[in-house]
């Protein structure tokens, strides 16, 4: 008999498969001491262990490209973590295992990673499985990851490791559902990249037995169990609809009156250009720079390095816009160089332009280079400024802009509440304000994107967070100004139209999403769009949310 699950829908598309279940977490090593003689060969093996990891993790993510590349660098760099592994070697000098020591010294990190704020304790389940990688070769066990199979399926599993997600085969693995995670988990954004349907922070994931028929509406969130014939009728159908708009569909983003939302494109280096350009980005909305910096966590890049990487996707826009946003580091992207390293809680602490104000030099190189990159190109340069609180911190920016002859629109990131309750005030240092919605949830909710328990607050349909856009927009339109949004919100087709209707001007997202966005906005007017964001913002879930706007757009 057929039954309904609901949890989180993280990526559109209708899947219908048998389950399969993830491979089992390694088992814990045997405890026991071993030989001082042995200590030099177990030393060598952990080392060996942790290097071809490291190197598998890097491979990779090579093969991957674009955010599954650099999740799973920054799992690399986990693993060969120097502090981690003086901990692994002086507890093999006691007489510790290899296998053992490893799992000891990651269950001491772990523990200070949870207990440091719930930011970095999100990074918890991708140090669980950098762990489990390196114990698994050392015990000669099978590695954890993903089923055998020779026919398609539906994956089931607590949760997903980066280096799983990044490779999944979408000819096997038709969707995937999973216990834990949130719409901007790391699981989430790869599942959007792949273009695989997905449902995350589904509580009742573990029942789902092996060999059970489910069917996934990632879009909804609702995952059925033993559909009825009917109900498969119907979601294929949809979907099929679904897949013949986003064919069809080309050209700028526009409503179906004409009114013109640019799409814009989420990248985080030179090699997301492809992607972007593939999908018909009309720009860039959000280009993260900090994989430039995070390649050498003790210093920073030279202006020229920067430069060179900087021309890269400014030239593939030559008619486009081009919003880079400077160095946000802290929180879950410490640098030695620049963030300190004993705040209570990093993710309410020194991060993003906080950081930039207080090491000046960083910021003006990072100008200077922007400058350098953008000489001679015809693309419309922008700049904007992360964890911006208040006027002073946007007039901070805009004078460092100025000072650094920098020729670009410059603007606010509004991620936490106070920029979007003063936005008016914001605006009147800057022109433009670009909203991340993911930081911008977790603030407003002081819910932590990474914690699967608090995942409802990061909901992006959630009545309040549409408030603070809405306040933005307004204040944006009656000043003369733009305000865009660049957080995993823009990548649902049915929220992007919400947004639009609440005074959004430009919507921005990851490269494979950019399709159906465009479809879904082609099908309805402003008019509509705007009714829309009316009947979701009268709400109090986001739930009841979600379905307002979906009865409005659909008429019924």
């Amino acid at each position: 008999m057929e039954t309904t699950l609901r949890g989180v829908g993280v990526s559109h598309g209708v899947a219908i498969g048998e389950v399969r279940r993830m491979g089992t977490a390694v088992l814990e090593p045997p405890t026991g001491r071993i030989p001082a003689q042995d200590a030099e060969r177990e030393r060598g093996r952990a080392r060996q262990a942790v290097d071809a990891v490291a190197a598998d993790l890097t491979t990779r993510g090579g093969l991957a490209g674009g955010d599954a590349q650099a999740v799973l660098e920054a799992q690399a760099m986990m693993a060969q973590d120097p502090e981690l592994m003086a901990d692994v070697e002086r507890r093999v000098a006691g007489g510790v295992a290899a296998a053992r020591a490893v799992y000891d010294a990651f269950a001491s990190y772990r523990e200070l990673l949870a207990g440091a704020g719930e930011y970095l304790a999100g990074r918890v389940a991708d140090l669980d499985d950098v762990r489990d990688r390196i114990v698994a070769r050392l015990m000669g066990v099978p590695m954890p990851g993903l089923p055998d199979s020779d026919k398609p399926y539906v994956l089931v599993a607590r949760d997903l490791a980066p280096a799983d997600t990044a490779l999944l085969d979408p000819s096997l693995v038709l969707g995937f559902v999973t216990e834990e995670g949130g719409p901007t988990s790391h699981s989430a954004i790869l599942a959007r990249a792949l273009g695989v349907p997905a449902v995350v922070a589904l509580p009742d994931a573990a029942t789902l037995a092996e060999g059970a028929v489910i069917a996934v509406d990632g879009g909804t969130g609702d995952v059925f169990v033993d559909p009825a014939e009917e109900t498969k009728e119907r979601l294929a159908a949809a979907d099929a609809e679904r897949r013949a708009a986003v064919a069809g569909s080309a050209g700028p983003g526009s409503t179906a009156d004409g009114y013109l939302v640019p799409l814009l494109a989420n990248v985080g280096g030179p090699t997301d250009v492809a992607a972007a350009v593939e999908a018909g980005a009309e720009g860039v909305g959000l280009f993260r720079t900090e994989f430039l910096f995070l390649d050498d966590s003790e210093h920073a890049p030279s202006e020229e390095k920067q430069a060179e990487a900087y021309r890269q996707v400014l030239e593939a826009f030559p008619e486009g816009r081009v919003v880079v946003r400077v160095l946000d580091a802290g929180a879950d992207k410490p640098l030695a160089f620049l963030t300190p390293g004993d705040e209570p809680n990093p993710a309410l602490g020194v991060r993003g332009l906080r950081s930039l104000i207080g090491h000046p030099e960083i910021l003006r190189t990072q100008l200077a280079a922007l400058a350098r990159a953008a000489e001679g190109l015809s693309v419309r340069l922008e700049v904007m400024a992360p964890m911006v609180a208040d006027r002073a911190d946007a007039r901070a920016f805009a004078q460092a802009c100025r000072a650094a002859g920098l020729r670009a629109k410059v603007g606010a990131m509004v991620e936490i509440p106070s920029a979007a309750l003063r936005a008016r005030s914001v605006l009147r240092e800057v022109e433009f304000l670009s909203l991340g919605t993911n930081d911008l949830a977790q603030y407003t909710f002081a819910a932590d994107r990474q914690v699967g328990a608090v995942s409802r607050f990061q909901d992006p349909w959630q009545p309040a967070l549409l408030d603070l856009v809405a306040l933005s927009a307004e204040a944006a339109r009656d000043g003369g100004g733009s305000c865009g949004v660049c957080g995993e919100a823009a990548a649902d087709p049915l929220l992007a139209c919400v947004l639009t209707g609440l005074g959004v001007t430009s919507l921005s997202m990851g490269s494979a999403s950019i399709p159906y966005v465009r479809a879904a906005l082609a099908r309805y007017t402003l008019a509509q769009c705007e009714r829309a964001a009316a009947a979701a913002r009268a709400a109090d879930s986001a739930e009841e949310a979600r379905a307002a706007a979906r009865a409005v757009l659909s008429g019924k």
